[in-house]
């Protein structure tokens, strides 16, 4: 039996890991990927810029941290497993995997995010054997792009991003988007003019034409609004469609939780939910002054803890304290001043 047990593995659901340690509580977290981190996998080298204290920093440098930091009191992991209901059972908890497995939990906080995500696929004909060669729906590495001839089909900000950020590695990039205007950034907006990416609004896929083997796309075909149809030689495509996201574990889950838009959790600002012993930690969590950054993730996560600690011990503190006092971490501070001390 845990204290509590956090669904997701992303920035929510580690610090909650960590603050949970930091609490002295029995903690597991079980993730539906094989690996923890969550959607900042999306964006491995986009620079991260709103996490309070930490320079601009890449995605993949952030979730190293946030593993290392959410790990600290080494909590119980289940990787690579989907939660498929929450049930409450004589004032505990039953969190059912689809493996068959059964975890108990005198409290559960969800960190799942906006669900189990992927990205939404190109709906073309014979697109998915793109998928191996040049057709990509997240960008693990900008170096591939160097140089390229890259068309990012979307207007979101992560298109944006990617554009800039490839037209600097001096590639030709060609930003097709359905609506008339970009909603991003106006200081990135203008960036992607004053490098010279070629914008094609009001316009989308209308088919990939592939090379005489047929294992790779050579071009794209535009449908535009008013220009009919054109065709751009290409070396590389994204697709940044958004993301389709999986409810399935809310709507199976029998417990009567009070949801806003039929998917987030309607809580409050200290993360609970309707249910007691149940908290929201993370984008999933929805409430009036509600912060959706992963700076508001922390807060959230905390505020869960604490509640959670309470739920288990009614007579604890209501928080935790502060870290520079806390005697969980004198030995780990101990641990780093000697690394520290035998790196210089």
């Amino acid at each position: 039996m845990h204290d509590v047990t956090i669904i997701g593995g992303g920035p929510a659901g580690l610090f909650s890991a960590f603050y949970s340690g930091l609490r002295n509580m029995k903690t597991k977290i079980i993730e539906s990927h094989p690996y923890l981190g969550g959607k900042v996998h999306v964006y491995p080298e986009k620079m991260v810029w709103d996490v309070g204290g930490l320079p601009p920093l890449p995605g993949q440098q952030l979730i190293d941290q946030l593993i290392a930091q959410g790990t600290t009191f080494d909590p119980d992991l289940v990787l690579g497993v989907k939660v498929t209901s929450v049930k409450k059972v004589d004032e505990v908890f039953l969190v059912e995997t689809e493996d068959g497995s059964e975890h108990w939990s005198k409290t559960v906080i969800l960190a799942v995010g906006g669900g189990i995500i992927e990205p939404k696929k190109l709906e073309m004909e014979g697109a998915e054997a793109f998928e191996v060669s040049n057709l990509h729906y997240t960008v693990p590495s900008l170096q591939r792009f160097k140089e390229k001839r890259v068309l990012i089909s979307g207007g979101s900000h992560s298109s944006i991003d990617w554009a800039n950020e490839m037209a600097g590695l001096h590639a030709d990039v060609h930003l097709v988007y359905r609506k008339e205007e970009l909603k991003g950034h106006e200081a990135s907006i203008d960036l992607l003019v004053e490098q010279g990416v070629h914008l094609h609004e009001q316009s989308s896929i209308h088919a990939l034409a592939a090379n005489e083997s047929g294992d790779r796309i050579e071009s794209v075909v535009l449908e535009h609004v008013d220009a009919g149809i054109t065709s751009i030689p290409v070396d590389e495509v994204v697709v940044s469609h958004g993301f389709n996201r999986d409810a399935s574990l809310l709507d199976s889950s029998p417990l009567p939780l009070a949801r806003v838009d039929n998917f987030y959790v309607k809580g409050n600002a200290q993360s609970s939910s309707s249910i007691p012993g149940l908290y929201a930690a993370g984008d999933i969590l929805h409430h009036e002054g509600k912060l959706h950054l992963i700076a508001g993730a922390f807060q959230d996560a905390a505020n869960a803890v604490n509640q959670a600690k309470q739920h288990v011990a009614p007579d604890a503190d209501p928080r935790a304290m502060v870290s520079s006092h806390n005697e969980r971490l004198e030995e780990h501070n101990k641990k780093l001043k000697q690394i520290r001390m035998s790196t210089n």
